[in-house]
């Protein structure tokens, strides 16, 4: 408990100086606590130290938690690994926002499983700005074409967008990443009506999301520096 404790103030702290040193003066983002490989007791000490939104990349693992930790009224949980299309409707069940939407085909299928089961699901779209050929998303200028796609859902609430940076050192190269994710969600805008001005931005994990919030991320994905010091 005190390894996390130390841990999560110290991210809690610089997430704060992040925000200070950014231009948008955004509030203090989602901090989304990634316990792909968290032990149960490390989940637990999270929950008691007040920690609300957890992210999972395994749907069957999300759907196991959420039961698990069922009493615990006011927990958000998050799909943010790939999903795949035979995969969504225990996700959908779950009732958990989903990060990790790369395809319109993809999309359909959540609206459609979204409409069977009478639910309402928030999600966020992946863009691919690095162009990397290992990363899954939508390319940015095909996005931008067909952005005009979600006003027709009635079952999905497309809440923003996510992305990953690259895996380097290079400080401008990650920066320039989250940046372009800001500017194409504020290109999309202008083709959305006002209840649909995609007002999240997911982007940061544990190396990088310091860029990200003073780039002006609202919600951060931070899993292995909660756990420093403690061995699985």
């Amino acid at each position: 408990m005190e390894i996390i404790r130390r841990n999560l103030l110290d991210i809690q702290q610089r997430m704060q100086a992040a925000v200070v040193r950014s231009e948008f003066r955004i509030n203090i983002p989602k901090l989304i606590a990634v316990t792909k490989y968290a032990e149960p007791e490390w989940i637990e000490a999270l929950v008691e130290l007040g920690c609300r939104n957890f992210g999972e990349s395994r749907p069957q693992q999300l759907a196991q938690r959420k039961v698990w930790l069922a009493e615990v009224k006011d927990l958000n949980w998050h799909q943010i690994g790939h999903l795949q299309r035979n995969k969504v409707r225990p996700v959908v069940e779950s009732g958990a926002w989903i990060h990790s939407i790369d395809s319109w085909r993809l999309l359909d299928r959540i609206e459609e499983i979204s409409a069977e089961l009478q639910l309402t699901t928030p999600l966020l779209l992946q863009i691919n700005i690095s162009g990397e050929e290992q990363k899954s998303g939508f390319a940015p200028e095909d996005f931008l074409e067909e952005v005009e796609r979600i006003k027709s859902l009635n079952h999905c609430r497309v809440l923003g967008l996510m992305t990953m940076a690259p895996d380097t050192e290079d400080e401008n190269i990650i920066r320039n990443v989250f940046r372009e994710l800001r500017i194409l969600r504020d290109q999309a805008r202008q083709k959305l009506p006002a209840e649909l001005q995609l007002p999240e931005l997911s982007m940061g994990m544990s190396g990088d999301f310091e860029i990200a919030i003073e780039e002006g991320a609202t919600m951060v994905r931070v899993g292995s520096k909660l756990y420093r010091g403690l061995t699985s």
